[in-house]
């Protein structure tokens, strides 16, 4: 169990209530963004005091609403919007990018990215999301008239403006000095093929939706041949486990403080997935015919589509991690043991 910083922004969260915004450490703001017509219910983002103006971490949907609330929590905090210098986006997903754009336009600030998440990007080498879900059904092996239903319903929800441009795209670690304060993007697959964390250098790490407080994390859609979303992001964890920050600040949950345990409890939930897996899959076997025959909260049958959906793309990425050779430590270089695992719904954060 995580460490909140803020024993009332968890408990907001655990009664499925949009917390107040929250002072993580001085200077640090948690803005929580409700999200229109979402689950999710909000997005928090984190807006960081510096001598050169504020910097913004991820920017909630692209809905009035968000925006109008955004700008009400950020004048409660007596900041204003258009001090804005900056914008750093963890990943392309809807409840990240949202309105980094308008932001830019009423403030000047500079929109940064991943370069592998850059939305020009990732059309050149892998498509849109709905051509990569598509690919992603299909190659699960599931029935056509499935992956025909599935897709469906993905069309009628998935609400992917890819429109969005880039001032700066790194595309590997880079430093970013604003002021006083300095934060390393560091890349960290897994979620996204371009997630990117912001490390700041006071000890504080924004992990966007690689690493939430609680559960496991969404995996990357498997699209491509050289797609392994579980085998990145058990990269992405000891990357961020070696940053050795001491509070970690998702966008969704809450804050805590207990990082590199945190780390190491996800490490073993997923890497148990993938143990699991290797035990379940006999040869030939599809997704399709493996997540039939998994453990998830409820029996397949009474899974909705939408649920079934989550949870055949878990498996697919799950699949092409046992598919690539044993899963190693990377200590010792040897196969690891990990407790038996059970699949959780979907967790919060992603499309």
């Amino acid at each position: 169990m995580s460490i909140p910083v803020s024993e009332l922004h968890a408990a907001s969260y655990r009664a499925r209530q949009v917390p107040a915004p929250t002072e993580v450490v001085d200077g640090v703001w948690a803005i929580p963004v409700p999200l229109h017509g979402s689950a999710l219910r909000y997005v928090t983002v984190f807006l960081i005091d510096t001598a050169d103006g504020l910097v913004l971490i991820d920017a909630g949907y692209d809905h009035p609403s968000c925006w109008q609330s955004f700008q009400r929590c950020v004048g409660s905090i007596g900041r204003r919007v258009d001090a804005i210098t900056a914008v750093l986006l963890t990943h392309n997903h809807p409840d990240h990018v949202g309105f980094a754009d308008h932001l830019r336009t009423v403030s000047g600030a500079q929109v940064v990215m991943g370069r592998a998440d850059d939305f020009a990007t990732m059309r050149q080498r892998r498509g849109g999301f709905l051509q990569q879900l598509r690919a992603a059904l299909e190659l699960t092996g599931a029935p056509p008239e499935v992956v025909d239903a599935m897709y469906a319903d993905a069309v009628e929800v998935a609400v992917h403006d890819e429109s969005l441009r880039l001032d700066h795209a790194p595309a590997g670690e880079t430093t970013f000095r604003f002021g006083d304060v300095t934060l390393l993007a560091v890349p960290t697959p897994g979620h996204t093929y371009g997630h990117t964390v912001y490390f700041d250098t006071r000890g504080l790490v924004f992990t966007g939706d690689t690493m939430m407080a609680e559960g496991p994390t969404q995996l990357a859609i498997v699209s491509r041949p050289d797609d392994d979303p579980a085998a990145d992001l058990f990269r992405s964890l000891a990357r961020i486990r070696a940053l050795d920050a001491g509070i970690a600040c998702p966008a969704h949950q809450f804050p805590y403080r207990d990082v590199a345990a945190r780390v190491d409890e996800l490490t073993a939930l997923h890497r148990g997935e993938v143990e699991a897996v290797r035990d379940l899959v006999r040869d030939g076997d599809g997704a399709w015919t493996l997540a039939q025959r998994m453990t998830w909260k409820k029996p397949w049958a009474e899974l909705g589509r939408g649920t079934q959906r989550f949870h055949l793309m878990h498996a697919l990425a799950l699949l092409r991690t046992v598919d690539t050779g044993p899963l190693l430590s990377p200590a010792a270089g040897r196969r690891t043991s990990s407790p038996a695992a059970t699949w959780a719904a979907p967790p919060a954060g992603g499309a």
